[in-house]
């Protein structure tokens, strides 16, 4: 097994903020298409706010150099009045879609609980937000399966979903596997001190 298959296979039991979505084959072609000639997958319709986003970041890692800091501040800052002008024009942004939920997580996929029942192969878009960092991935990925959970102590049926990842940048791939490693890092040393 190659080495870059090997670090992003290794998974993490995580919580995270995440938004997924169906999309068409169809749509899902255009992106490919629109990714394989150099259009970044921030700029698909509908994620302005992202576009908002990822130009500040490259600013902000610009001044990060610098003043790590007074970055974190602005980054902060740039989050909250994005935000409030979304609310103040009325709509609904991609972040009224995140919920924090728990997810099983590694370069290559994620494994997490839905409220409706997804068929295998369907398309999905994936938006990560990496916790406690912040670090906003938008992939998509391909349902592996899907099985129903028992309702134990919930009101409603839930699925397991397994979602291979199938269109991420090799950037938001390393940022999902050096999340990966930081996170089984934190968990064998808690596990170590004992910690619960």
């Amino acid at each position: 097994m190659a080495e870059g298959n090997r670090r992003g296979s290794v998974r993490v039991a995580d919580r995270l903020l995440l938004a997924a979505k169906r999309v068409t084959p169809e749509h899902y072609r255009a992106v490919v298409a629109d990714y394989e000639h150099g259009i970044s997958l921030y700029n698909q319709e509908g994620l302005a706010d992202i576009q908002m986003y990822v130009g500040a970041e490259g600013a902000l890692n610009r001044i990060k150099e610098r003043d790590a800091d007074l970055a974190e501040f602005l980054r902060h800052l740039d989050h909250k009045l994005n935000l409030l002008l979304k609310r103040v024009q009325g709509e609904r942004t991609l972040f009224d879609e995140l919920r924090l939920q728990k997810v099983n997580l590694s370069g290559s996929g994620i494994a997490f609980e839905a409220e409706e029942e997804f068929r295998k192969g369907e398309l999905l878009e994936l938006h990560l937000v990496l916790l406690p960092a912040y670090t906003y991935i938008c992939c998509f990925g391909t349902v592996v399966s899907c099985e129903q959970v028992g309702p134990k102590e919930r009101k409603k049926t839930a699925y397991r979903l397994g979602v291979e990842f199938t269109l991420i940048t090799d950037d938001d791939q390393e940022k999902l596997i050096q999340h990966t490693f930081k996170q089984q890092s934190l968990a064998l040393r808690n596990r170590r001190l004992g910690a619960p």
